[in-house]
């Protein structure tokens, strides 16, 4: 992973539900976090290869690559190994949060989720105080 970047920290959002990526892009910029947003698991592995962020709030549940795949291949990746993963996920049930925490998570949390929850877990992954 590349040194840390002067500057606020950078949050890849990949997630398809508009209505969460423009409340999360609200809340977290709003805590001066620096935040990208992609669609779909594709766009998400081309956006962390070109642009790796500082953390990444990643959706289960994606079209043209899900999440757990995407995270397979963060995990998989010696550039992208380290990174701080937040997942968010509609699918909440244990068998989930433990596959997914096995592969590699900081932190999951399940859709409907708090807004403060978010902020705090991004915090928290990235030793960043609060504003």
């Amino acid at each position: 992973m590349p040194p840390a970047s002067p500057g606020p920290k950078r949050v890849l959002l990949v997630e398809d539900e508009r209505h969460i990526i423009e409340s999360l892009v609200f809340v977290l910029e709003r805590e001066g976090f620096a935040v990208t947003s992609v669609l779909d698991g594709e766009a998400a592995m081309l956006r962390l290869r070109s642009e790796p962020p500082d953390v990444l709030i990643l959706d289960i549940m994606l079209p043209r690559m899900n999440g757990l795949e995407v995270l397979k291949q963060v995990r998989a990746d010696a550039a992208l190994r380290e990174l701080p993963v937040v997942v968010l996920s509609a699918k909440g049930q244990p068998q989930d949060r433990r596959r997914a925490e096995e592969i590699g998570v900081q932190a999951f949390m399940t859709k409907p989720f708090a807004n403060t929850d978010v902020v705090d877990a991004v915090r928290r992954v990235t030793g960043t105080a609060a504003a």
